[in-house]
């Protein structure tokens, strides 16, 4: 039976040492799972708004934050960062309308502006800047759609890094605000009917009450005419008997036909709806109607549609379906599945454009219609490179590269000639050439062969002492390939080594590599993790006490899980806005749609599965765990803080160590999208601060 109101705990958690915790009560809560008890006695601090949490937040928060401002050094670690970061970046741009679209961000502005420009040479002009939407520069813009006659954008805006979006409408050319306005709207985008008189979008109800925590049910299709309140909007489609289900609504580039792509959660499977419009009685044939693949759609031409699938092929392939013969015995192969894993596509000049990882990293492939190989984009290196989008008419496209020692580059592609062009390559005050970039491969528990990318200054002594920051993911299909990161760079001039395992569960391998690392497989994941961590000290990287682990959302719960396996393994560990309860994830926002990857403890099975790993629920009192800090916000409303907070406590009261076991609270924030550049800045001086300490690195 659960008892929703813990009692106070007469004895305060106070440890030995420096660092006198918060008081933490511990409540009497017990569930009872297919037979087994399980105590939650902090389940009072999932409420966020209640004046205990409250009250227990600005305590931690009390500790935490003086802790990192005395760590010596930690000012001139600021000063470099704002340095380093204090340098242009521009999105890839893309065209539309006649028209040039692209963010830009001088150095230290909050949030990015986006621009338009009739010419690449010529001086742009502002679209949307969030910077003037709030003082502090926590209203972030979430994503934005222009009209196919080039005449609006539709654009929505994010506050203090919530999922929620607001949607609104602008001019272009006049900068003018319509007066549209939609609200409610999370997990969707806008896209333009082919006449620009308006819209399709997806939104959920409005929540009674604790938006921020709230289940995310019964998600509608809507179509938003131009200069109509939202109550006017149109439902295009909804599945009431379905309340998991989600919808994004696209059209096709000639405007002939409307698509519903069905989703239902985060596993990698989606239906495939779609009608005729010149057809004004047309109803919403299914074109897949099987909940088994991954179906993405990437162009039609005519009354054949060329989809991106794992259909038959878990590396990726590329099909083509007539809306004529739709039957699946009639589905045509036009790129078959490769040793390489295939992420995307787009067709541009009559010809496809395949982005593939090999080993993790880029390679750009160029097919025709046919399915044949013509040539591949040659990249700058083993790195990350994304863009190639357009129109199938389009004589020219854009694409962003980027590696470990390497800042975002954009460069302007001649799709006839096949020639790239540097279009913006940003000035940052670092030396890539003085860093060494390897990629290792390391067997498992069970003996699969992990790759991992390793990097650190050049003639580096292996000597097993230098400071290591192992970072991983490990879950939902997500592939980390390489990327340049501002707080990375400062790590490795500090001497330090950056370790990113490409753990399963991830999409590195495809479907298959995925599959291995989810509901009963979940431990593969762990097991991935400590062998990338035991590899490391095996081969002279690093030790055990300058080891530091790392990981956010699906990442933190890595962290926290192996953190509770093996505290023995690592000096310090940082679990950021981690899922810390895996017994009651499902039951907050859109955390019933990650039972795809979990499973869920309504299942005995997978039950015995969570409880197993479960951070929050294996924590043993009277271990010494790594110095932690467990970092979440108080706006986050994809996981809520209310995991870190349990976790914390729960850790502050097993915690057998006089080494700090802290949590960081940033308020104002959110899971992480849409920090403004200063938040972010004092983040990553606090985390670089925090490992300095734990792994007794020297600051200059």
């Amino acid at each position: 039976m659960t008892k929703p109101d813990p009692k106070p705990d007469p004895t305060p958690v106070v440890k030995a040492g420096k660092y006198p915790y918060p008081n933490a009560k511990r409540g009497d809560v017990v569930d009872n799972y297919h037979g087994t008890s399980v105590a939650d006695p902090y389940r009072w601090l999932e409420n966020p708004d209640s004046a205990e949490t409250k009250k227990w937040i600005a305590a931690q928060n009390a500790i935490t934050f003086p802790f990192l401002k005395a760590v010596p050094g930690r000012d001139k670690l600021s000063k470099r960062l704002t340095k380093l970061w204090n340098y242009e970046r521009f999105g890839t741009p893309y065209k539309k309308g006649g028209r040039y679209f692209y963010s830009h961000n001088s150095g230290l502005q909050a949030q990015s502006i986006v621009y338009w420009t009739k010419s690449l040479k010529a001086k742009p002009k502002v679209l949307l800047d969030p910077n003037t939407l709030s003082k502090d520069g926590t209203v972030a813009l979430g994503g934005y759609s222009i009209s196919e006659n080039g005449k609006y954008v539709a654009y929505s805006i994010q506050k203090a890094g919530s999922d929620w979006q607001e949607w609104y409408v602008r001019n272009i050319k006049t900068g003018k605000q319509l007066s549209d306005k939609i609200e409610w709207v999370k997990f969707s985008s806008a896209r333009w009917s082919k006449d620009s008189k308006g819209f399709y979008y997806s939104r959920y109800p409005k929540p009674k009450n604790a938006a921020l925590r709230k289940a995310n049910f019964f998600q509608k299709v809507y179509y938003h005419k131009l200069g109509t309140p939202q109550s006017a909007d149109k439902v295009i489609y909804e599945r009431p008997d379905k309340k998991k289900w989600g919808f994004g609504a696209f059209v096709s580039d000639d405007g002939r036909y409307l698509f519903i792509s069905v989703w239902k959660g985060t596993g990698n499977k989606n239906l495939i709806y779609y009608k005729d419009l010149r057809r004004k009685k047309a109803k919403f044939t299914p074109l897949v109607d099987k909940w088994e693949n991954n179906f993405s759609f990437i162009d039609s031409i005519g009354t054949t549609f060329y989809f991106f699938t794992d259909y038959n092929a878990p590396r990726g392939r590329i099909i083509a379906i007539n809306a004529r013969r739709p039957d699946r015995k009639n589905w045509k192969q036009v790129v078959a599945q490769s040793k390489d894993t295939l992420r995307g596509a787009n067709i541009l000049g009559r010809k496809i454009y395949a982005n593939y990882m090999k080993d993790a990293y880029s390679a750009i492939r160029i097919f025709n219609l046919k399915g044949k190989l013509a040539k591949e984009v040659k990249l700058p290196g083993i790195g990350s490179a994304g863009g190639f989008g357009g129109r199938r008419n389009a004589k020219e496209t854009f694409y962003s590269y980027t590696s470990y020692t390497t800042p975002g580059q954009i460069y302007h592609y001649n799709v006839r000639t096949g020639k790239s062009t540097l279009w913006r390559k940003p000035k940052v005050d670092f030396d890539g050439s003085k860093y060494a970039v390897k990629q290792v491969f390391f067997k498992s528990k069970d003996g699969t062969k992990v790759p991992m990318f390793i990097t650190h200054k050049k003639g580096l002594k292996l000597d097993g002492k230098n400071p290591t920051f192992l970072y991983g993911y490990g879950g939902f299909n997500v592939s980390l390939t390489p990327y340049f990161s501002i707080r990375s760079s400062v790590w490795l001039e500090l001497g330090g080594v950056l370790a990113i395992p490409n753990l399963r569960g991830g999409g590195e391998y495809g479907e298959e590599w995925h599959q291995q690392g989810i509901k009963l497989k979940k431990q593969n994941v762990f097991d991935d993790f400590i062998g990338a961590a035991e590899w490391l000290i095996s081969n002279k990287y690093t030790s055990s006490p300058k080891l530091a682990i790392a990981g956010g959302s699906n990442g933190g719960l890595l962290v926290g899980a192996v953190m509770a396996q093996r505290p023995e393994l690592f000096g310090a560990a940082l679990p950021a806005v981690g899922v810390m309860d895996m017994l009651r994830f499902h039951k907050f926002t859109i955390g019933w749609a990650w039972v795809d990857d979990y499973g869920s403890s309504a299942n005995p099975a997978q039950f015995k599965a969570l409880h197993a790993y479960s951070p929050y629920h294996n924590l043993k009192k009277g271990t010494r765990y790594p110095t932690t800090m467990v970092t979440t916000a108080d706006h986050d409303d994809r996981v809520v803080p209310g995991h870190s907070f349990k976790f914390a406590a729960a850790l502050q009261h097993a915690h057998a160590g006089d080494n700090p076991v802290l949590i960081r609270i940033q308020v104002k924030a959110g899971h992480g999208a849409g920090k403004p550049t200063k938040m972010r800045i004092a983040e990553a001086a606090d985390v670089l601060a925090f490992l300095s300490r734990a792994l007794k690195m020297p600051l200059p």
